[in-house]
């Protein structure tokens, strides 16, 4: 199983930026999915997820800023990031509870990043 990170990049604050996240490999069913991020010199962080009964949670700090939508025909799992503030600047992560066959637990998968720059 992988999770391919992309839309990272340099915006301006007050700008856009869409993050996507492609899972693949050998899937039997992908349960939560969500988005983390870690900040120069800070801990990891939640951000935002989404079940795969669409409930979802958001870290205040991005709440009406931010939406986290799942696409299950393509297992992906998008970040739609608007107003964004110098403070978003970090790398932002993918994380998904996978089972990849039937009766075993899921398990916790992780992409490999893609770097968010907000510019004042």
């Amino acid at each position: 199983v992988q999770l391919q990170a992309s839309g990272g990049g340099l915006v301006q604050a007050g700008g856009s930026l869409r993050l996507s996240c492609a899972i693949s490999g050998s899937i039997f069913s992908i349960h939560n999915m969500g988005w983390y991020r870690q900040a120069p010199g800070k801990q990891r962080e939640l951000v935002a997820s989404k079940t795969s009964s669409s409930g979802t949670n958001y870290a205040d700090s991005v709440k009406g800023r931010f939406t986290i939508s799942r696409d299950n025909a393509r297992s992906t799992v998008y970040l739609q990031m608007n107003s964004l503030k110098p403070e978003d600047t970090a790398v932002y992560y993918c994380n998904a509870d996978i089972k990849w066959r039937a009766g075993i637990a899921a398990y916790n998968y992780w992409g490999q990043g893609t770097l968010v720059t907000v510019s004042s």
